[in-house]
């Protein structure tokens, strides 16, 4: 059961976001501690938001023969999966707290904004506000633990990191998803759609990592907008040539990385 539960986890993201948030943390100073408790928040968070995806979406999955799923093969019961997802939501509130009260609250609110994407707004038109939201509530959590007050500019970042992520992680699914009733705003605009708004967003957050942070832009800040604005056009010229060249895909699977890495850098001058 245990291989189950860590992949009904969703555990390339969990680890993933964990690690920027850890790596944050660090960068601005906090102690061992302060580092493993911010950690072990998100980790939790994410472990919550995975287990209750999975458990919500068990018969779609099923429907559309998604073996990578533990509930929907039946190698983890639907239950099982349900109340890991409650234990580890109830264990991050505690652990929330340890960065402190305007952290702790931070983080909730992150994790009740997952949860609502899970059910019900994954299948309506506002189904990006929860990514929005709870992106933007990363850096500002790691942020408050710190001591400091989070700029707008790292929060608006985060947002956009958000809101570009959902288009991004919406794209291998639309088929399946279409067969199974999600009608989220990525289902409605549509493949192409859905690739240019992920390049939008994901380019303005590129922009306001680069361009927020005080002082004049960093190298990094400046070499990271060069290329996200050098291989959208290639990437789209690509893709007229062939409609089935993922060129696209990994032009913003590209951006989002650097955003990362931005978001990283810029999280130290707060």
């Amino acid at each position: 059961m245990l291989s189950a539960l860590v992949r009904a986890s969703h555990p390339e993201p969990a680890i993933a976001v964990t690690t920027v948030a850890a790596l944050l943390a660090v960068g601005l100073g906090r102690s061992a501690p302060g580092v493993a408790a911010a950690a072990a928040t998100v980790l939790a968070s994410q472990l919550a938001i995975g287990w209750v995806n999975d458990a919500i979406d068990a018969e779609r999955d099923a429907a559309v023969g998604r073996r990578d799923k533990p509930v929907a093969v039946g190698t983890l019961s639907r239950r099982t999966a349900a109340v890991f997802g409650a234990v580890a939501a109830v264990a991050m509130v505690p652990l929330g707290f340890l960065s402190g009260v305007p952290a702790g609250l931070v983080a909730a609110l992150a994790l009740a904004s997952a949860l609502l994407y899970d059910w019900p707004l994954k299948s309506t038109v506002v189904s990006v506000v929860p990514y929005a939201v709870s992106f933007a509530c990363l850096p500002s959590f790691v942020v408050l633990g710190s001591g400091a007050t989070p700029p707008l500019w790292l929060i608006a970042a985060g947002g956009l990191l958000g809101a570009g992520a959902h288009f991004v992680n919406a794209l291998p699914d639309l088929a399946d998803d279409a067969r199974t009733g999600v009608r989220g705003l990525p289902h409605r605009l549509g493949r192409t759609g859905s690739l240019a708004a992920a390049a939008t967003l994901l380019l303005a957050a590129t922009a306001t990592l680069a361009f927020g942070p005080p002082g004049p832009p960093a190298w990094t800040g400046w070499t990271a907008l060069a290329v996200a604005l050098l291989v959208l056009p290639v990437s789209w010229l690509l893709v007229r040539r062939d409609p089935g060249s993922k060129a696209p895909f990994r032009a913003v699977m590209l951006i989002a990385v650097l955003d990362v890495v931005l978001l990283l850098v810029g999280g130290l001058s707060v």
